[in-house]
């Protein structure tokens, strides 16, 4: 679609930057920019700075079907889900609706240097990890001679730098099932999957956004979806048996010393390093992958204090997730602190396996009290402490752990209940055991 001129309502800026980017380039694109949001105009007020001087018009703290059946596009921000009210009232009104992941995509030049990460857990740190491999192993490789750009759910907007992208770039994406969603065939769009894509992991998320576990798998299979036999998949646990139209590359476990704990983190790196080795078969792995230093919120040493070594993860949104991070310490060490937000999923098994490993549990957020009583009833010697928040969980789990210890936030659930997003409860985290006494 020429944007000149077109009427396009935005849907929710978001908090990660795809939002921002979009509504950049559709401005630049000479578009009719209308941003809708139910959050206020101060809630929004770091997002809106960055957009000062723009012409756009806004209509914050609540939503107009007219401006969704009025417009000639509709651009969703891909956290809100297809049912939403006023995007089936786009629907019945034959108004187009895309995304900011798709805008880029419909406008890459050229697939065939694109590469997907998709999974429950690992997307970030995997394609991170590529990205890294792609730019340290560059001087070395032809085929890397030109950039390497990382973008999609890891935060901030591609759209922004879409030209400075040269068909010889790779482009780096990591995909959320949210995102994946969207890039279906239907209207005017074709259906896309990227050339190399790597599913790292599958397990229930999101079942509050996407209604069941099958209509996850369904939407994360679209990262296979579109391919054809020139393309390439490189399929993690879980996923081994799923069928894909190209070539299937299986991960082959490799000896790390990373910076970031974990075995999770490790098998992140063997996804890394069999796409990079899609894009050149002689790319090697030491020491690239041994300096990739991880991202804030995923397994982030932060600080020691009187001993006791802190780690933010708050990114763990899932229960594999903290059960992956429970197992990256050693048994019986780690002071954890779990809970926020219900998402639907089971914590059952999260919170017995919890009871079995650690030293003590700190419950947190609306899933707090039945985390703390599948936990308390699973017959452990475990102190199990429901501490409501995490000001207070800090406090007690500062106060009881040992040197020698671990103090872990990983909560196994999303954040939305007392925060805004993981980032402000990780960094609410870093505070804390920042400015604790020593």
């Amino acid at each position: 679609m020429d944007l000149s001129a077109k009427r396009v309502t935005v849907m929710g800026l978001g908090r990660f930057g795809g939002g921002l980017g979009a509504v950049r380039f559709l401005v630049r694109q000479g578009a009719d920019v209308l941003v809708t949001d139910q959050q206020s105009a101060e809630q929004l007020k770091p997002a809106l700075e960055q957009l000062a001087g723009l012409p756009i018009q806004y209509r914050l703290g609540e939503h107009n079907v007219s401006d969704f059946t009025t417009a000639d596009l509709v651009v969703a921000n891909p956290a809100v889900p297809p049912n939403n009210r006023f995007l089936r009232a786009a629907e019945a009104a034959n108004i187009p609706i895309t995304t900011e992941v798709r805008l880029l995509i419909e406008r890459l030049p050229n697939r065939q240097r694109t590469i997907g990460v998709t999974g429950t857990s690992g997307k970030s740190t995997t394609a991170s990890m590529i990205a890294h491999l792609l730019h340290k192993t560059a001087g070395a490789c032809p085929l890397l001679r030109a950039g390497v750009w990382l973008g999609g759910n890891i935060g901030g907007s591609l759209l922004d730098q879409l030209d400075q992208i040269t068909p010889d770039d790779w482009i780096v994406l990591e995909l959320s099932s949210f995102m994946l969603h969207y890039l279906r065939d239907g209207g005017h769009f074709r259906g896309w999957s990227p050339h190399i894509a790597v599913i790292t992991n599958i397990a229930p998320n999101h079942l509050d956004w996407h209604g069941s576990y099958e209509s996850y798998i369904a939407d994360k299979r679209v990262i296979l979806e579109y391919q054809s036999a020139d393309d390439s998949a490189i399929l993690g646990p879980g996923v081994e048996d799923w069928s894909a139209p190209g070539h299937i590359a299986r991960p082959t476990p490799h000896q790390w010393s990373l910076l970031t704990p974990g075995k999770h983190n490790c098998l992140n790196a063997d996804h890394a390093l069999a796409a990079c080795r899609q894009v050149d078969a002689n790319i090697e792995a030491d020491p690239t992958c041994h300096n990739f230093a991880g991202l804030a919120h995923r397994l982030q040493f932060v600080t020691e204090r009187a001993g006791v070594r802190c780690y933010n993860d708050s990114k763990s949104t899932t229960p594999q997730a903290a059960m992956l991070a429970i197992e990256s310490f050693p048994s019986g060490g780690v002071h954890i602190i779990l809970g926020g937000y219900d998402k639907g999923s089971d914590l059952t098994q999260l919170a017995r396996f919890a009871a079995a490993c650690c030293a003590a549990i700190y419950t947190i957020g609306v899933t707090g009290p039945r985390i703390s009583e599948a936990a308390s009833a699973a017959g452990r010697s475990c102190p199990v402490h429901d501490c409501r928040d995490l000001d207070t969980a800090v406090a007690r789990a500062l106060a009881s752990a040992q040197p020698g210890q671990v103090l872990l936030l990983s909560p196994g659930c999303a954040s939305w209940d007392q925060f805004t997003d993981f980032e402000q409860r990780g960094q609410r985290f870093v505070q804390l055991v920042t400015n604790a006494a020593p």
